[in-house]
């Protein structure tokens, strides 16, 4: 009997041991190299359609006024100088799979351009098929974030990069001289190293850089509403309209948090959303008791409503699957906390309640889905270069 049962142990430790081992074994079938254009597409040039740089507060080239202070996408103090050249080694780096202990995943599995580089699962699978607590963020105007991850914890693009490769859940490339010795071994990068940077030296500082600066490129201000800017939405129907109205009204307060010309938090210094106890987030009252910290005491970074109906599911855990049970949760299910941002608590003390009627639902649903941009989730510059 003791034999059997040593026995039985023994083959369920071999099986989950090997499982194991399976999770973490390189895969090598599916690394190719990937298919550039003879000339580098031009990342460093945002062309705006016609009066969309009035709309979107832009007085300067490469540069958004947000909130009435100016952010210069391309070699700000937070942001990299981006180059067609920078670009295009940060895009071959954002679809390589090989920045994962194991080739299985790259930052683009779990950041996919057609869901405006989220992904459609409430927490995204990681190299070894453990899933991640929190949904993957879209990126959306990166450059125009001072806070960046859903617990606000970096301050710009370049600081983020390195995080998901080294995550033991993600990428699980927890040392970086591994993976520069893996990168200056693959043959295609010591050229796209040396058009970026002069000589064809992997470091994890240019890796960052250069991921940064594909990140910092790609900028969504072509949707329906920012067109509908220049004709004072004439081409709007009666329920947008509607809708746009609900969204920036007191009654709502949606545009109180989800501000200017990002539609995100106002979190620049004095911004109501800037100080050291906010960075950009906020308690929204979607669980009574914090069972994720967050930024601090259940407090998540407002993200930017842009490309909004692509991202599903919602929230920082994704809880919430459709845009119609998010606004549920607005109208009648915040729920008390002693932290619960002020916007959300009602004159009696209690958590707001909107009240809003079928219809209206249905306009702020109509609403939301003009802010979606085509051109960013179809621009070739942005696709996958290995496919």
């Amino acid at each position: 009997m003791k034999a059997r049962l040593f026995l039985l142990l023994f083959m369920v430790g071999t099986t989950v041991f090997m499982a194991g081992c399976l999770k973490t074994e390189e895969i090598t079938q599916d690394l190719t190299e990937p298919k550039l254009p003879e000339q580098a597409y031009n990342y460093t040039d945002i062309s705006f359609p016609p009066g969309l740089d009035v709309a979107f507060g832009s007085n300067a080239p490469n540069v958004f006024v947000v909130n009435n202070d100016p952010v210069n996408f391309f070699g700000g103090i937070d942001n990299p100088t981006v180059t067609d050249e920078g670009a295009t080694l940060g895009r071959v780096l954002f679809y390589d799979k090989r920045l994962s202990i194991n080739n299985s995943i790259a930052c683009a599995s779990c950041h996919r351009q057609e869901l405006a580089f989220s992904d459609f699962r409430a927490g995204s699978v990681g190299f070894g098929g453990k899933v991640t607590p929190r949904n993957s963020m879209a990126i959306i105007n990166v450059a125009l974030n001072r806070n960046l991850f859903w617990d606000s914890r970096v301050h710009s693009a370049k600081e983020l990069i390195l995080q998901p490769i080294q995550n033991h859940i993600e990428m699980g490339m927890e040392s970086l001289s591994t993976l520069e010795k893996k990168l200056n071994n693959t043959p295609f990068y010591a050229e796209l190293f040396k058009n970026a940077y002069g000589d064809g030296q992997v470091t994890s500082e240019r890796i960052a850089d250069a991921m940064a600066q594909f990140l910092c490129s790609m900028v969504s201000a072509n949707s329906r509403f920012d067109q509908g800017q220049m004709n004072n939405f004439a081409d709007f129907t009666a329920q947008e309209k509607l809708g746009m109205n609900l969204f920036f009204s007191s009654r709502t307060k949606c545009s109180e948090c989800h501000a200017g010309a990002n539609f995100m938090a106002e979190d620049q210094p004095g911004g109501p959303y800037g100080t050291p106890t906010t960075r950009g987030s906020a308690n929204t009252g979607l669980d009574a008791v914090t069972r994720d910290p967050g930024f601090r005491d259940g407090q998540f970074r407002i993200p930017s409503l842009r490309n909004i109906a692509l991202t599903a599911p919602y929230m920082h855990d994704g809880r919430f699957a459709t845009l119609e049970e998010v606004i549920d949760f607005y109208d009648h299910g915040v729920q008390a906390h002693p932290n619960l941002d002020p916007k959300l608590v009602g004159a009696d003390g209690e958590p707001l309640r909107l009240n809003l009627s079928a219809m209206e639902k249905k306009a702020l649903v109509a609403f939301l889905n003009t802010l979606t941009d085509q051109t960013l989730v179809k621009d070739e510059k942005f696709s996958d270069p290995f496919n």
